[in-house]
């Protein structure tokens, strides 16, 4: 039987996230088995509208065997497929519904190097990010239950409560957020363990409103490369390549990450870190700001949307908030301010914007209310 629930995401995602008009081409990629349903219903739709279509299955322990010995070679010739199309294409969506989310976790961390510089920067982080109307989401299937600690079912209904939002109504919302961001230059963040400052004058502020990733949530911007300087702690796990990652600390010193902690894998995390010179530098700086998420379930496109909460991302920036850092990698940290995680406050030039989560401004406070962004 159809879950009618996708039928409305994936007219959500081909007419308002993408926009895919009559003629384009669409790049879909479907990962896990679960995720098949709603990729009908989108290349379905998509087709009904006169658009064409490329799609592909794809999920890590597909991508796992590969990976495993694939040379240098190896490695170009598949990225030079997946950039032809992905250049033809006017949209791209990508499912991510894995059924394992540590299938990857054997593979060499000098392997997941050459994937990400061969593979994955040329095609998403340069052509795709930057030359496409491009989405991402991830699908609520037993294994992402399972990471947010809940049954399926109730998972389901969290995930389509917050991904068929009023996201027309979030974008207006975050028009207030945005000026004021543009106005600031400098940032201050204090929380247990974290307090770090550094400017965002003259970056670019963008809104994520239901365009780029489903669920959404959030108004990002970048710090002046060199401008960073304190320290953060995140409180929130990370799942980052198979691996989960606890209790991240970065200390700056003029923009620079000189110190890395974490009560796991603390070396992987400075490996990581030692991707690429540009990898200690910050490329985002983001405030979430989505009602319908409240708390981690490892999964990134989620935790980085809580109410409440900042992320902070050692590597690349984006075209549209860019501070000039580049990189292979583009890893979003997330730290929870509302007080149920420790309480936390956001300074713009010496000014409390946000204390414990909650805006000072309540205009820009009621905005961001379960009321306000229901569908």
């Amino acid at each position: 039987m159809k879950d009618m629930r996708n039928i409305t995401l994936a007219k959500n995602l081909v007419d308002y996230s993408t926009n895919l008009q009559p003629g384009e081409m669409l790049y879909l990629e479907i990962k896990g088995k679960e995720t098949i349903e709603l990729g009908k219903e989108i290349l379905n739709y998509a087709t009904e509208k006169g658009a064409n279509a490329f799609w592909f299955y794809n999920d890590e322990s597909i991508l796992r065997q590969f990976l495993r010995n694939a040379s240098e070679n190896q490695l170009k010739k598949m990225a030079e497929i997946h950039l032809e199309i992905m250049k033809k294409s006017a949209a791209y969506i990508g499912l991510r519904g894995s059924d394992n989310p540590f299938d990857l976790a054997d593979i060499t961390s000098e392997q997941m190097d050459k994937y990400q510089k061969i593979f994955y920067k040329p095609v998403h982080l340069m052509q795709r990010v930057k030359h496409t109307k491009w989405v991402v989401l991830r699908y609520p299937n037993n294994a992402m239950a399972q990471l947010a600690e809940t049954s399926q079912e109730k998972f389901e209904d969290f995930y389509y409560k917050v991904c068929n939002l009023n996201y027309a109504k979030m974008s207006k919302a975050m028009d207030p957020l945005v000026e004021l961001m543009q106005k600031t230059d400098k940032v201050r963040l204090t929380a247990p363990g974290t307090d770090l400052t550094f400017s965002i004058k003259g970056i670019g502020v963008i809104k994520c409103d239901g365009l780029r990733n489903i669920p959404d949530g959030e108004v990002y911007t970048a710090p002046v490369k060199k401008s960073v300087n304190g320290i953060i702690k995140f409180n929130t796990p990370s799942l980052h390549d198979g691996f989960v990652y606890n209790d991240i600390c970065l200390t700056f010193k003029d923009g620079k990450i000189i110190k890395a902690t974490s009560s796991s894998y603390e070396d992987k995390v400075n490996k990581i870190l030692d991707t690429d010179e540009g990898a200690r530098y910050i490329g985002e700086f983001a405030i979430g700001v989505n009602p319908f998420v409240l708390h981690p379930m490892k999964d990134t496109l989620f935790d980085e949307k809580i109410c409440g909460s900042i992320h902070f991302t050692p590597g690349c920036c984006y075209d549209e908030a860019s501070n000039e850092n580049f990189s292979a990698i583009h890893w979003d940290l997330v730290l929870i301010q509302r007080k149920d995680y420790g309480g936390g406050e956001i300074y713009f030039d010496d000014k409390l914007i946000r204390k414990d989560g909650i805006f000072t401004d309540p205009a820009l406070e009621n905005a961001f209310s379960e009321e306000n962004l229901q569908e």
